[in-house]
């Protein structure tokens, strides 16, 4: 064979680098009082940003899981395979306490730290945090029945990874699931038609189906039904404490979208055995627990999400020349990139700042806050990582790159645990029902005041906007978004460098923002935003 052509102007590989190597996630874990993660943060950074970690992830999605109803004879199994890199990315996701282990962890910024490590290794691939952070969200709410909570909680909260269907008195650690949609409702589980009989002996039977129950191999699931008192939330573990298989019958696998590492089912119940968690009749109020956990885990996962994008961005254009010269130094290429770089560091900032307040029981504020993180934030991915590809070009849109994947995953946060309507109102149902929830709200985005006219500005802008109650459910969007970004304002206001709080507060508050990314004004210090997200 004649050589043709010497490969050059092309990237190097982005490996072997410190995915914790940010300074936005650093700061923002510091201030939420878990800068003593910071040594735990690099090592797992640095095991997320190897080539080795890298191949996991690219195997667990292109090797999707599968699923055995019944074996060679006919018997019922209702398993799902998955490829032994989907069970290596979980063991790290476990044994670094990404799952239940902060509930057992005393020191205070244990759900910070959590979280930020959460963030990193969601960068490598997204869909195990599904099982992960279902595991995470149900402690609270299985706490609720104190009994059910002193047998599984302890495993619940281990750092153990042990896949396999057995007893829990066999396992070394547990992981949750949550069963709450059906067909003819969807986020309306009041419609729901599963039933739950009392039978007798402190049990309950299950009967009915679910619509979208994602990890089915885990050991347990929260579910809802329909019990004489109401509707009710129940546990239902895949295997009896007798060691016999509880009747969980997955019917199929989802064919998603994205998060294809991730194995989605519809199961059937019927006779299935379950223990009632909360009062009957209060199972929305029950397992809501769990869901906002979740939601934080949405606000988390998006925010990685976006980081995950804009370092391959940054890097192709740190490396890539065009039109004379290297693109990180064209005016219009940094404002893009500054653009997408000050989006990250508002998603992050609000995600951590939410952990916090998890962390520190802020019971007003987060059952605020987090809903409208889960609205905008969510919202902001995939716009954030269409534009993060598209700065690669051509690149960017095969599959070797990675970002066609952040691509396919990026819509999900937004619909999983109520999409953007659903957040909307339940925000507005918060503002009714907990009117301290309001004060906290504001009293949070009112510690900067003064600090930035822009700011300012919008704050009395949205305390008009909250206190106008005509016809709240369709001005709800937009009060919301005008919340959320208030919020984040504030936040970098108060802890990001100048160059990075200017940006945000002229584009998103000012009245100068584009719809498009890259539309910063003029005498944004673009050249330091980038500088600041560039990684290591």
């Amino acid at each position: 064979m004649t050589a043709t052509h010497e490969v050059f102007n092309q990237p190097p590989l982005l490996l072997d680098h410190d995915v914790a190597a940010d300074a936005a996630l650093l700061e923002a874990a510091e201030r939420e009082g878990a800068g003593w993660a910071a040594g735990d943060l690099h090592r797992l950074g640095k095991l997320a940003g190897g080539a080795e970690a890298q191949r996991w992830a690219d195997e667990a999605n292109r090797y999707e899981p599968r699923l055995q109803t019944h074996d060679r004879y006919g018997h019922r199994l209702d398993e799902v395979e998955f490829h032994p890199s989907w069970h290596r990315l979980m063991d790290v996701a476990v044994g670094e306490g990404l799952a239940g282990a902060a509930w057992a962890d005393t020191r205070p910024g244990a759900h910070v730290a959590r979280a930020a490590a959460f963030y990193v290794w969601s960068q490598v691939e997204a869909g195990h945090g599904c099982p992960v952070s279902m595991t995470y969200a149900v402690v609270p709410a299985l706490r609720q029945n104190p009994d059910l909570a002193a047998v599984y909680e302890p495993l619940l909260t281990s750092r153990a990874y042990d896949p396999g269907l057995r007893t829990p008195t066999q396992k070394r650690g547990l992981l949750a699931g949550m069963g709450m949609t059906e067909k003819q409702g969807g986020s309306d589980v009041r419609a729901n038609t599963t039933t739950a009989t009392p039978a007798g002996d402190g049990t309950w039977l299950l009967r009915g189906h679910k619509w979208f129950t994602s990890a089915p191999m885990c050991d347990l699931f929260l579910v809802l039904a329909q019990a004489p008192g109401g509707l009710s939330c129940f546990l239902a573990p895949r295997i009896l404490p007798d060691g016999t298989r509880n009747v969980f019958r997955i019917q199929r696998l989802k064919d998603k979208l994205g998060n294809r590492s991730n194995a989605s089912s519809e199961p059937e119940f019927d006779g299935t055995t379950a223990w009632l968690v909360g009062g009957e009749g209060q199972g929305v109020r029950t397992i809501i627990e769990m869901v906002a956990m979740t939601r934080l885990d949405c606000v988390i996962g998006s925010a990685s999400g976006m980081r995950a994008a804009l370092v391959p961005a940054i890097h192709h254009a740190r490396h890539r020349s065009a039109f004379g010269g290297p693109l990180i130094a064209k005016p219009a290429m940094r404002n893009v990139l500054a653009d997408l770089a000050v989006e990250s560091e508002a998603a992050t900032a609000l995600a951590i700042r939410l952990a916090g307040a998890v962390d520190r029981d802020e019971q007003a504020f987060r059952r605020l806050a987090i809903p409208v993180g889960k609205f905008w934030v969510c919202k902001r991915q995939p716009a954030v990582v269409g534009e993060a590809l598209e700065c690669l070009g051509g690149n960017g849109y095969v599959e070797d790159s990675g970002l066609p994947r952040l691509y396919r995953d990026a819509p999900l946060n937004s619909i999983w645990e109520g999409s953007g309507n659903v957040q909307a109102l339940d925000v507005l149902r918060a503002m009714q029902r907990s009117p301290e929830s309001v004060e906290a709200f504001l009293a949070e985005v009112g510690a900067a005041a003064g600090a930035d006219r822009r700011l300012d500005a919008a704050i009395a802008d949205l305390r008009e906007r909250l206190a106008d109650r005509t016809d709240p459910e369709t001005r709800a969007r937009r009060v919301v978004e005008r919340m959320a970004l208030v919020l984040q304002g504030s936040l970098l206001v108060r802890h990001a460098p100048a160059a990075v709080a200017d940006a945000f507060c002229a584009s998103r508050l000012g009245g100068d923002w584009g719809q498009t990314f890259g539309t910063l004004p003029p005498g944004v210090d673009t050249a330091a935003i980038v500088e600041r997200a560039m990684p290591a």
